[in-house]
């Protein structure tokens, strides 16, 4: 019968299996998680499959707090012991080649995905695993760590790619619902404007009506947490019966996307990281 606590030894062969896993992932070749686990199993002490997936899953956990990618088949579990992102910061520190693959896969050449069919593209809203609601999860990079989710906002082209997917989609669903001429009345305001307008894209309801819509695009997974400005939050506050986000989610690989609709006060668990200050 397997303990109830993992050893160290049994935490560093599995974080080390998961890295081996996220380079495999972010480099493009193929590999089975079952695989993996089954050929981890005799390192560790009468773990079962399940076992081991959560441990994974916490590994995921860690990542996104930290602000770097995680393997997408590995939800987020946040329910693990401290002792598990020390490790994870040490591992970190001491294999510092895992930032360039990271770096690698985020910020080479970006370009326009290849969709079949642009309108089976929305997935339903997931399901967050964040344990403590407020102030939110806790971002606390290690030395030289980078946030990788807050870079990737600054990444013009992302972002730009991000809400042209998005316009293709509202015009391939307004001309799907037979309003053609609505189709060609979607503005990109986020190019004719820009950020001052609160919002990026300028589409319209079955029933003709505006709808103004945020797009945040990120190459990673779903479960990815993402940023948004104080104007952003404003505006939805303001326009909430009309105002949706959009997150756009593996752009890179096979891109998807969910919807927000209302204002980001009431569908996100907001958590401020960043503060004005002078001296008193």
């Amino acid at each position: 019968m397997a303990s109830s606590d993992w050893t160290i030894e049994e935490d560093l062969a599995i974080i080390n299996d998961y890295f081996n896993m996220l380079k495999k992932e972010l480099t493009g070749e193929k590999y089975v998680k079952a695989e993996h686990r089954r050929n981890l199993l005799p390192f560790l002490n009468n773990r079962s499959h399940g076992s081991v997936e959560r441990k994974h899953m916490n590994i995921s956990a860690v990542l996104i707090e930290k602000g770097l990618p995680y393997i997408a088949g590995y939800k987020p579990y946040h329910n693990y012991q401290d002792l598990l992102k020390e490790e994870i910061e040490n591992y970190l520190s001491e294999n510092p080649e895992v930032f360039y693959w990271v770096e690698d896969f985020l910020f080479s050449d970006i370009q326009a995905p290849e969709v079949s069919d642009i309108l089976q593209s929305e997935v339903a809203v997931p399901k967050f695993d964040y344990q403590i609601k407020e102030p939110g999860f806790n971002y606390s990079p290690v030395l030289g760590e980078k946030n990788y989710y807050k870079q990737e906002i600054r990444n013009k082209k992302l972002g730009l790619l991000g809400e042209e997917f998005i316009i293709n989609y509202e015009k391939k669903r307004l001309i799907n619902l037979g309003l053609n001429s609505l189709s060609k009345k979607i503005e990109h305001v986020a190019q004719t404007v820009g950020d001052s307008a609160g919002f990026d894209i300028l589409s319209f309801n079955e029933e003709g009506k505006e709808k103004f819509i945020e797009v945040k695009t990120t190459q990673m997974g779903k479960d990815a947490p993402f940023y948004f400005s104080r104007n952003q939050l404003e505006f939805s506050q303001t326009e909430k019966d009309r105002f949706s986000l959009y997150r756009v989610f593996n752009f890179k690989k096979d891109p998807k996307f969910y919807k927000l609709r209302g204002s980001l006060e009431e569908t996100c668990f907001n958590h401020p990281t960043e503060f004005l200050g002078w001296p008193r």
